[in-house]
Order: structure tokens, then C-alpha cells, then sequence
């Protein structure tokens, strides 16, 4: 059992934590850690991690009663608990001390369901949602206020749609889902055809897939398939303000950062990192493992495990030489100039003798 502060957070001992990590404890294990925080504004009961040597001033002067490094610091006097990568253990420690969603008891009498709609147990339905006909809701769902669920929607179990959430008739959606506020799931891929001056629309047939484990940041949207599916792959995550197209395929465990958008029919393999801002052109395959530079625009293919950077996207290490260059260009050029025109000097003062 872990006893819990005034706010109702748990306290743990430091072998508690360490006994969770795989950890070892070099110090005095019987601490209780009752939070977590950077070496900067960490104080008294609470952990904080050690990564770089960068940070060494900082680690100095904490107020941490505990850090969690890679190998004991010699310069640091008080409780250690040494793992082989701090970052992953900081990331569980702080889910350790994460404060449980706030649900509401139920379904609010203020939600709107309709009778054709299937809901699970513990299910949280605050005031102001709407879940469409045919729609099923699995277990220990959330929907907070605001969010529109359409007809023949299904929710997996433990999935969470913060507020203003929309999620259009007959997409579906896995479980334990991530989907922060204001993202439109399954809006209309952008699809038009000529016809002289004016631009007809193409239905937009399909639905979007979004896989079990996923997490989608703010204000994001994926535009649902003309036909078929837009996949979102098991395990990836999306930050705020992301563009996916209609019938884009992401696969597992990809990361996609502020600002990014995807065109239509683009394929991205598994585990890659797209930078913020990049720009991916349309029916253009991503590899798996591959990586994309913030704000790059990646016109053709990256093979597997390929690194791009800049516009168009070009191998990174090219990319880093191409760009130092460019600040000197001007340089470069009147200096080019210059012998352009002394050439020119020589050759008429060769003619003239």
C-alpha cells in the first residue's frame, strides 16, 4: 500500500520506485518520494533525473532528495537510483504520480444518445456530448463536453475524446485512445475535379481507422479515405496540429510533430519521426525507421532508415552543408562578380595587344 499527501497524491519509497524500474538504489532506500520535478525546481520529497553532463551545475544545486542517473554521480551526495536510460525512467516515474482523468458519474442526463446507440460499463458521458445512432461506446470510455460522436462510430474500451472532439459517422476508433481537444476525425479528404472553371467534388467514401494505443494532440485532423480507410497504426503519436490526409497509412509506433501535414494517399512506415513542420507531398512512401527534419518538404520516397532534411527534403548531412552555404551565397556571389569582371579586364586588354 502507498500512503498518499494532502492532495491525495501517492508517496512511495525510493526502493518502492527503484523495485518498478528494474533500478538499483545507491543510498538510503527507505525515502518516500512523493514527486517528481526538473533538477531546477525540484524541492524536498521530490525525484528529478540526470541525463546529461550538460546538466552538471544543475544537478549541483537541486533541492532533489533523489535523482534517477545512469551511473552513480560522485558529485552528488544524496540518494541514487541508476538505470540504464533516466529519460524512460523519468517518463514512468511521473505516471506514477499522474492524477487520475476526472470522470463524470455516468451518462449525463444533459448527453444526448441516441436509442439505437450501444454503451459499455463505467462509461463517462459528460453534459453536452452527442453519440449518433448505431454507434458503440466500449467499456471505461470518456467524452468529455462537447464531443460529437457520429452514427456507426465505435469507441474501443478505455479511450479518452477531450473536449470538442468530433468523430464522423462511421469511423473507428481503438482502445485506450488518446484524442485531445477540438481534433475532427473523419471530415472530408480534399478532393475536387475540374470542370472548366468550376471544381466538382468527389464523395469521400471511407471511414478513418485509428488503432489501439494511439494518441492524437490538439486541434489535429484526419480526413477520412475517398474510398477505403486512412489507417493510424498501432502506438502512434501525433502532436497538436497535425494534417493527415484522406487515405494516408501510418504505421506503428510513428511520431508526428507540431504543425506537420501529410498528403492525401502518402504511406509511413513504422517507427518513423516526422519533424515539426515537415511536409510530406501526396502518394509519397515513407520508410519504416526513417526521419524527417522539421520543417523539410519531402516531394519523393525515403528509404528505409533514411534521414532528410530541407527543401526539398535531401540526405541530412548534405542538407547541413548546403545550408551553411547558403548564409555565405552573397558573398560568394559578389566575390564571383568580382572575377567575372577581371576576366573580362584581362581578355580586352589581350585583344587590344
Amino acid at each position: 500500500m502507498t500512503e498518499r499527501n494532502e492532495q491525495g497524491i501517492p508517496g512511495f519509497t525510493l526502493d518502492q520506485i527503484a523495485e518498478r524500474l528494474a533500478g538499483e538504489v545507491v543510498g538510503n532506500g527507505k525515502i518516500r518520494i512523493t514527486g517528481i520535478n526538473s533538477l531546477a525546481e525540484a524541492v524536498e520529497g521530490e525525484i528529478s533525473f540526470f541525463a546529461s553532463a550538460r546538466y552538471k551545475t544543475q544537478v549541483i544545486g537541486t533541492n532533489a532528495s533523489a535523482l534517477l542517473v545512469p551511473r552513480q554521480l560522485e558529485f552528488f551526495s544524496r540518494p541514487q537510483v541508476i538505470v540504464p536510460n533516466p529519460a524512460l525512467a523519468y517518463a514512468r516515474v511521473a505516471g506514477f504520480f499522474a492524477r487520475p482523468l476526472a470522470r463524470f458519474p455516468g451518462i449525463s442526463d444533459r448527453a444526448f444518445v441516441q436509442p439505437g446507440a450501444r454503451v459499455g460499463t463505467n462509461v463517462s458521458v459528460y453534459p453536452s456530448v452527442y453519440v449518433g445512432d448505431g454507434a458503440k461506446i466500449g467499456d471505461d470510455v470518456i467524452l468529455f463536453p462537447g464531443v460529437f460522436v457520429g452514427d456507426r462510430v465505435r469507441i474501443g474500451k478505455g479511450t479518452v475524446l477531450f473536449p470538442n472532439v468530433v468523430v464522423m459517422h462511421d469511423c473507428i476508433i481503438g482502445d485506450d485512445v488518446i484524442i485531445h481537444a477540438g481534433c475532427v476525425i473523419g471530415a472530408d479528404g480534399f478532393g475536387f475535379v475540374r470542370d472548366g472553371k468550376a471544381n466538382v467534388k468527389i464523395p469521400q467514401l471511407g471511414i478513418v481507422q485509428i488503432d489501439d494505443h494511439v494518441e492524437i494532440g490538439a486541434n489535429s485532423c484526419i480526413d477520412r479515405a475517398a474510398f477505403g480507410k486512412t489507417r493510424i497504426g498501432s502506438g502512434v503519436k501525433t502532436d497538436n496540429l497535425v494534417q493527415i490526409a484522406h487515405n494516408v497509412v501510418i504505421g506503428e509506433d510513428t511520431v508526428i510533430v507540431a504543425q506537420a501535414a501529410i498528403g492525401g494517399s502518402a504511406s509511413i512506415g513504422k517507427q518513423v519521426v516526422i519533424g515539426g513542420q515537415a511536409a510530406v507531398a501526396d502518394h509519397v512512401e515513407i520508410s519504416d525507421q526513417a526521419m524527417v527534419g522539421s520543417q523539410a518538404g519531402v516531394p519523393k520516397s525515403v528509404p528505409r532508415g533514411g534521414v532528410v532534411s530541407g527543401t526539398p527534403a535531401m540526405a541530412h548531412r548534405l542538407w547541413l552543408k548546403t545550408s551553411t552555404l547558403m548564409a555565405r551565397l552573397p558573398d560568394l556571389f559578389a566575390r564571383l562578380r568580382d572575377l567575372e569582371r577581371r576576366l573580362a579586364e584581362l581578355e580586352t586588354g589581350s585583344g587590344k595587344r
